[in-house]
């Protein structure tokens, strides 16, 4: 699939592992072949222990690995520093991991719900102390990124789910507040976006080639074409910054998977090909 602005760019359809049925990797590989995908996204807890599985099943496949998942332990911004030390001690593994097996990057949400950081105002609330701790973090992650030849991609959630990046500006915040290292960017999910940003295609523009991977997801977290998104104006946008990588399908599937998914990504196929 290509979307073209002065040269030829290669949109990748990916789809989690854990959304399509099969007995096997093997199995769920073949059937990603089948319906024209070109990649898949794992869940990371304790990927690890199948790199053996992983790299088998992809030496007989054309299937790559987009992304992994999040799947770390602990808690990046815990007031525990013990909860810190088992995120960043697995992040620095699945990465190590993402490197080994050529995914674009790992997936991070530094924290769900809210703020576990105490308020110590006049110096600091909540939130600034977070963002203070998340950028140090995120410089000595994306540097262990970066030494696998990865990126570690910040995902803004909805403000159900977070409250410390919400929109994509806020995760490009963090990128700048760290120097833009080069092992660290930032993704895009459409079911997210679709709840909090104001302007899609400006939120994307404005995270230009920081801008590493996207998810694609419909209202209410259904599979693309099933809900009632309008995702043309995304993806013109993306068309037109000249985006090139991964698009995985992160949803909830309301009926036979073998079914909805191939649905799902032949309507993706056409929301692509009718593209100004």
């Amino acid at each position: 699939m290509h979307l073209t602005t002065g040269k030829v760019v290669t949109v990748k359809l990916a789809c989690q592992e854990g959304i399509i049925k099969g007995d096997s990797l093997a199995e769920r590989l073949t059937k990603l072949e089948q319906w024209g995908f070109e990649g898949i996204e794992f869940w990371g807890a304790r990927l690890w222990e199948r790199q053996g599985e992983i790299e088998a099943a992809l030496s007989e496949s054309s299937i790559r690995v987009s992304t992994i998942c999040a799947g770390y332990g602990g808690c990046p911004l815990d007031p525990d520093p013990t909860q810190r030390e088992v995120a960043v001690r697995d992040i620095k593994r699945l990465l190590q991991l993402a490197g080994s097996l050529g995914a674009v990057g790992l997936i991070f949400v530094p924290i769900f719900g809210g703020p576990r950081l105490p308020n110590l105002q006049p110096f600091a609330d909540a939130v600034e102390l977070e963002k203070l701790l998340l950028v140090e973090m995120v410089k000595e992650l994306a540097e262990a990124a970066a030494e696998n030849n990865t990126l570690l991609l910040l995902e803004p959630l909805n403000r159900y789910e977070s409250h410390l990046l919400v929109r994509v500006e806020d995760a490009l915040e963090i990128i700048d507040r760290a120097g833009s290292p080069p092992g660290l960017a930032v993704m895009a999910d459409f079911y997210h976006m679709n709840l909090v940003e104001k302007d899609i295609p400006a939120a994307l523009q404005a995270a230009g080639d920081h801008l590493q991977h996207v998810h694609l997801g419909d209202t209410p977290r259904w599979l693309p074409g099933l809900g009632r998104t309008d995702f043309r104006p995304g993806l013109q946008a993306l068309k037109d910054m000249g985006y090139g990588n991964y698009m995985a399908f992160e949803a909830g599937v309301t009926g036979d998977p073998d079914v909805q998914v191939p649905q799902a990504a032949a309507f993706m196929r056409a929301q692509l090909a009718a593209l100004i």
